[in-house]
C-alpha cells in the first residue's frame, strides 16, 4: 500500500457508535449536561466527552489529565481537523437531543 493510499485510509475517520449519559437537572451539575462516549471506525473507543452548555450553546469537551499541573487544560484526546471535531460533536449532540427528548 503507497503512503498516499494509507494517508486516504485514515483520513476518513467516522463515528460509528455513541452512548450518551445525560444528567438529570440540577444546580449542582453547572454547565455539564452529560458524558458520552464515541467509537471511531470500530476500532477506537473514546470515554469521557463532556456535553457543555456554553455562552453559543451546547459543545463537546474533550477529556483532560487530571494530574497534568499547568495553567492550562492538557487533553488526553482531541481531534486535530476542524472536519472531525464538527462530525463527533454533531453526532453527540443529535444523540444527546434524542436521549432528553
Amino acid at each position: 500500500m503507497s503512503t498516499n493510499e494509507q494517508k486516504q485510509k485514515f483520513d476518513c475517520l467516522a463515528v460509528t457508535h455513541v452512548e450518551v449519559f445525560p444528567f438529570q437537572e440540577g444546580p449542582s451539575m453547572g454547565h455539564m449536561k452529560g458524558l458520552a462516549t464515541v467509537v471511531l471506525n470500530d476500532q477506537l473507543h473514546i470515554r469521557g466527552l463532556r456535553i457543555m452548555e456554553g455562552e453559543n450553546g451546547l459543545f463537546v469537551g474533550y477529556p483532560v489529565d487530571p494530574f497534568f499541573k499547568g495553567d492550562y487544560f492538557r487533553h488526553l484526546v482531541q481531534p486535530m481537523t476542524r472536519e472531525l471535531r464538527e462530525h463527533i460533536e454533531n453526532c453527540v449532540l443529535e444523540k444527546y437531543q434524542q436521549a432528553i427528548g
